[in-house]
C-alpha cells in the first residue's frame, strides 16, 4: 500500500525553505509575546487614549472600506468590462497606491485637500477644511486600500467570463439588473475578501494619515499613530496595543482566506 502524506510531489528542500520563512515571518510575534506584561495588559490597552484611537481606527475604516466598495466596484468593472485608449495607464494609475510610499501619498491628498491644495483652496472658502481632521484620516485610508478591493474584484470578473451576462441580456435584463442579478453575486466571494483587505490596509495606514491628517488624540490619532507613540514613552503600552492589532490583522486576514478559499469553489463548481 502506498503511504499517504499530506507532503507528497513535494520536494524536502522547498518544505525546508518554506518552514524557514514562516519562522521569520512568526519569531518577531513571538518575540513580541514574551514582552507582553499580561498583569499589566487590560490596563494598558483600556487607557482613554487607547481605546481613543482603537475607536477612532474602527469607525473610520469602516468608513473607508465603505467608501472602498462604492468606488472599487464601478472602477473594476470599468477595467475588466471594458476597452479603450489608456487602460492600462489607467490601471496602473489606480493600483499605483500599492507600491508608492505611504508618506508620498500623504503628501500627494495634502497638495490636493490642503488649504492651499488644489482643491483645498477651494473647499476653504466654503468653509469646508479637510486637511487634519477625520475626514482626512478616512480620504488617506481610502487612498491606500482602494486597490486592494479594485484588484481582488478585477481578477474575479475576468476569471467568471461574460457568458451568464450575455445570457441574462439576451433575455431582456437591463445592464444595472444583469449587473445586480448576475454579475455582483457571481464575484460576491470576491468582493468580499477584497472588502476585508482594504479594511485591514485601512486599519494598519500609517505614514499617510499622519502626513495628511497628523496625530490629534480622538480626532485623527488612529491606533497604528497610538502606538508608535507609545513607543517613546512606555514601551509597555506600545507592544500591547500592538498585539491588539496582531490580533485583530489576524481576524480580517482569516475572514479573507475563507471568502478567498469560498470564491475558488464557487468558480470551480459545474
Amino acid at each position: 500500500m502506498a503511504r499517504s502524506s499530506s507532503f507528497s510531489g513535494v520536494p524536502r528542500w522547498v518544505i525546508g525553505v518554506a518552514a524557514i520563512g514562516a519562522l521569520f515571518v512568526l519569531l518577531p510575534i513571538m518575540a513580541m509575546l514574551t514582552r507582553v506584561d499580561w498583569a499589566e495588559f487590560v490596563p494598558l490597552i483600556t487607557s482613554e487614549s487607547s481605546l481613543a484611537a482603537l475607536w477612532l481606527s474602527l469607525r473610520t475604516s469602516i468608513a473607508a472600506t465603505m467608501l472602498c466598495i462604492v468606488f472599487g466596484i464601478p472602477m473594476a468593472l470599468v477595467l475588466a468590462r471594458t476597452r479603450f485608449r489608456g487602460q492600462r495607464l489607467l490601471r496602473a494609475l489606480v493600483l499605483l497606491p500599492l507600491v508608492l510610499p505611504p508618506v508620498v501619498g500623504g503628501i500627494a491628498l495634502l497638495t490636493t485637500f490642503g488649504r492651499r491644495g488644489l482643491l483645498g483652496s477651494s473647499l476653504e472658502v466654503l468653509g469646508i477644511d479637510i486637511a487634519f481632521s477625520t475626514t482626512a484620516v478616512v480620504i488617506a485610508q481610502t487612498f491606500v486600500a482602494l486597490p486592494f478591493l479594485v484588484l481582488s474584484l478585477e481578477g474575479a470578473l475576468r476569471s467568471v467570463g461574460t457568458r451568464f451576462e450575455a445570457i441574462g441580456a439576451t433575455l431582456g435584463a437591463r445592464p444595472t439588473t444583469v449587473l445586480r442579478r448576475i454579475t455582483l453575486p457571481l464575484v460576491l466571494p470576491a468582493l468580499i475578501s477584497g472588502a476585508v483587505l482594504s479594511f485591514a490596509r485601512a486599519l494598519g495606514e500609517f505614514g499617510a494619515t499622519l502626513t495628511f491628517a497628523g496625530s490629534l488624540q480622538g480626532t485623527t490619532r488612529t491606533l497604528p499613530l497610538e502606538i508608535y507613540l507609545q513607543r517613546e514613552v512606555d514601551p509597555d503600552a506600545a507592544v500591547a496595543l500592538s498585539l491588539v492589532l496582531i490580533v485583530v490583522a489576524v481576524i480580517v486576514v482569516a475572514l479573507a482566506h475563507r471568502a478567498g478559499s469560498s470564491s475558488a469553489l464557487a468558480r470551480s463548481a459545474p
